[in-house]
This record gives structure tokens, sequence and C-alpha cells, in this order.
């Protein structure tokens, strides 16, 4: 098990290291591009010149790319074009934001998926499974963009129960925060419901359940300590995959509720052409997709046992 968890840790930094590599290169191989975009299309050449060796990059590029992986390793991301302080000073608070956000949702998105999905997947055929089944169906079909507009359309303009935005202007308000959670469950939901309903529905026609079931042990003991136990691995796996989502593929809901997040902060460095943000934001995606995806592979081990990786 430590050789395993060692394994997954040093392929998480391989992939790191990989990933910083294509993206310094993609993003900073041309120092006139790169000078052009700080200091604006209008500033002089000799203007760019200088603004090029006062940042080292008359330097070769193998000495600028290790220079650079250590300032991020050491949480120097330089300046921002767009705000004009450190690229650390907006994007912790901006990670923060998402990070609130993204607990809301995990706190109503999971317990309510994984206890649908598994009534399903008990009763695979009832009215209940395909109430279930449609209903994941459905809300999973609506985009969030869609589903923004709808809820906005009902709580804010018909009924006005809820703000409109979500930029916390008058400072921290539980209420800017029903809206977005309430998008982001409703399209989230019915994809990690559905699978654990597929998960469960096929645990419960293996042979083993069926023996404990026909040998007299008590149904509820069944689905807790056998059942329910391999069922969660797939919906595991899910689960894992929306902190990714929840991270940088929430752009469409931060925007459309102002909601100072993540999302809206890679959105913003894009437009304005933020080139040490957007590399900043884009390491910051990479590791967390990795990190979770490691916690995923070693969570399966302790999920089932049986289960071993080479």
């Amino acid at each position: 098990m430590t050789v395993f968890i060692a394994k997954r840790f040093g392929f998480m930094i391989l992939t790191m290291i990989i990933v910083s590599l294509l993206l310094f290169l993609l993003l900073e191989y041309s120092p006139g591009s790169v000078a052009t975009k700080v200091l604006g299309p209008y500033s002089s050449e000799e203007q760019r010149q200088l603004w090029l060796e006062a940042h080292g990059y008359m330097q070769p590029i193998y000495v600028r790319y290790f220079d650079w992986l250590f300032n991020f390793a050491t949480g120097d991301f330089g300046e921002s074009v767009r705000f004009k302080v450190p690229v650390a000073d907006v994007l912790w608070s901006r990670l923060a934001n998402t990070a609130i956000l993204g607990g809301f949702v995990f706190a109503i998105m999971i317990p309510l998926s994984l206890t649908l999905g598994v009534l399903a997947g008990m009763r695979e055929g009832s009215k209940l499974d395909r109430t279930i089944s449609v209903t994941s169906i459905v809300t999973t079909s609506l985009p969030e963009f869609a589903s923004a507009v709808l809820l906005s359309a009902i709580f804010v303009f018909g009924l006005g129960l809820l703000p409109g935005t979500s930029g916390m202007s008058r400072g921290w308000n539980i209420q800017e925060m029903i809206l977005p959670t309430m998008v982001l469950v409703l399209y989230d939901f019915g994809y990690v419901a559905r699978m654990t309903r597929a998960s469960m529905a096929e645990v419960m026609t293996t042979h083993y359940i069926r023996t404990a079931i026909l040998k007299g042990l008590p149904y509820k003991t069944v689905i807790m300590k056998h059942a329910l136990r391999n069922a969660m691995i797939a919906p595991f796996t899910v689960i894992m995959l929306q902190i990714n989502w929840l991270l940088s593929g929430v752009i469409v809901v931060e925007y459309f509720f102002a909601y100072k997040g993540f999302g809206a902060l890679l959105l913003e460095a894009s437009l304005n052409q933020d080139i040490f943000m957007i590399e900043a934001c884009a390491m910051i995606a990479v590791f967390v997709a990795v990190v979770t995806q490691t916690l995923a592979d070693i969570g399966y081990t302790y999920l089932n046992p049986r289960i071993r990786f080479s």
C-alpha cells in the first residue's frame, strides 16, 4: 500500500512537471509577445526590450523555465496585468470564494444524489426508479445558463425572494449564495445520481448479494455492509471529478451572478490577456485535478481492498 501511494504521488509530480513545461512553452516561448501583452500593443520596441532585460527574458529558455518553475513553487506568480498587483493577492481570495461555493454545493448535492441513486438502484424498474431517473436526465440536460435564467425569473423577478446577484458588495450574505448553489446542484446531482443508481443496480444482481438475502440476513444489513460499499466505487470517482468541475467549470454561473470566484477570474484574465494570471489559474486547476484523481485512486483500495494497481 505504501509503495502504491508513493508511485501515485510520483506520477502526480511528473504530470505537474510535464504540464508546467507545456504551459510555459505555450504562453512564454515568444518573449516579444509576452512583453506586448504586459505593456500593451501601443508600447514601443525600446520599452519592450527594456522590460525583457529587466525580467530576465534575455536568458536561455531552459534557464527561464526553471526560474519560472521555482518562482511558481514558492508562490511568486508574477504581477497581474489586469489588476496591477501580485497575482497571489487576487488568486487566493478568488479561490477561497469558489471553495466556499463548492462546499455549499457538495453539502447538498452529495447526500441528495447518493440517497436517490441508492434508492433507485435498490428498486430497479419500479415507479420510484423511473421517477428519479427521468428527473435526473431532465435536470442534467438543462445547461447552467438556462437554469440560472429560469431560477432567476422565478425567485428574483417573479417572487422577489432572492437577490439576483452574488457580488457580496455589502459583506457576506447567505441569501446571495442560494441561487448559484441551486443552479449547480440542479445541474450536477442528476449525473451523480444516475451513476450511483447504475452501480447499485449492478451490485444488487450479483451472486453474493442474492446469497446473503437467501441465507436470511436482514435486508438492511445486506445493503449497508455488503452492497453499498461496492456500489460506491464508481460514484466516488465521479464525485472526485466534480471538484475539478466546480473549480474551473463554473465560469457561467459565477459570471451570471457576478460571484467573484476562480472561474470568473479565469474568464476575466483570458479576456484581458493577463498572461501571468492565466498561468497561475491553469497550474492551480491542473494541480487540483491531479491531486483529486490521486486521492480517488488511493480511495479505491479502501472501498474495495481486492482492487490492486500495478
